[in-house]
């Protein structure tokens, strides 16, 4: 019995013994020696480093090709800019133009109008001159003495007076106005010298005589003055 019982602890103990050396030897199994560790390490630092290395060199041409493409859009927006402002100087000189072309056009309408105004009117107050002559010549013509004798003669004096002054106020309502240039410098531009002669106590060149008193029309020379001019003797 006792020989049993010993054979049964050798075997448990034995078996005890089996079973520590299987676990330490599968534990040494598990644990990877020290140079496949370093090994292992280094390698995983130099993959690490590659791929860092890998990273970075990619990364260089993508930030490089984003610099060029930044580029080639701001210098597409520079020269979208440059044909805008280019377009706007052009859109505004053209604006200009018209405007300056639109104001000549309506200051030439506006002379052509007034013109057109004034030659419709330079006939008729060219025959109303007549008119005026006429009066002018019946009122001088007259002779202040008979006034007081003949009342009649009088009443149809002052009529005609009355007539001309009427007259000449609707000439300078219009602009027609009389020009006498006695005793004033000679103009060719308002008169008309139809004689010269030799007057020792005036001037050379100064109208002396008027024989038909003249008009201008808003200033402009409708019929000249007919005048003598004094002209010195040598």
């Amino acid at each position: 019995m006792m020989l049993r019982s010993s054979r049964r602890i050798l075997q448990a103990v034995s078996s005890l013994a089996e079973e520590n050396l299987s676990y330490r030897l599968l534990e040494t199994l598990r644990k990877p020696p020290c140079f496949l560790s370093t090994t292992a390490t280094r390698s995983s630092s130099q993959s690490t480093n590659s791929t860092t290395e890998e990273s970075r060199s990619g990364a260089e041409p993508s930030e490089s090709e984003n610099c060029s493409e930044l580029e080639a859009k701001l210098a597409k927006k520079d020269k979208y800019i440059e044909e805008r402002d280019k377009l706007v100087t052009e859109l505004e000189d053209k604006y200009k133009r018209s405007l300056a072309e639109n104001q000549n056009v309506l200051q030439r309408s506006q002379k052509m109008v007034e013109e057109a105004r004034l030659f419709a009117i330079r006939g008729f107050s060219k025959d109303l001159l007549e008119i005026a002559d006429i009066l002018e010549k019946a009122t001088t013509s007259v002779p202040k003495e008979e006034l007081d004798k003949n009342s009649h003669l009088k009443n149809l004096f002052e009529g005609l007076t009355m007539t001309e002054a009427q007259l000449h106020k609707v000439f300078n309502k219009n602009g027609l106005e009389k020009m006498n240039p006695e005793g004033e410098k000679f103009n060719p531009h308002f008169h008309e010298a139809v004689f010269q002669f030799d007057a020792p106590d005036k001037e050379d060149g100064t109208v002396a005589v008027v024989q038909k008193i003249g008009y201008t029309l808003n200033g402009i020379t409708l019929r000249p003055a007919l005048v003598g001019v004094v002209k010195k003797s040598t």
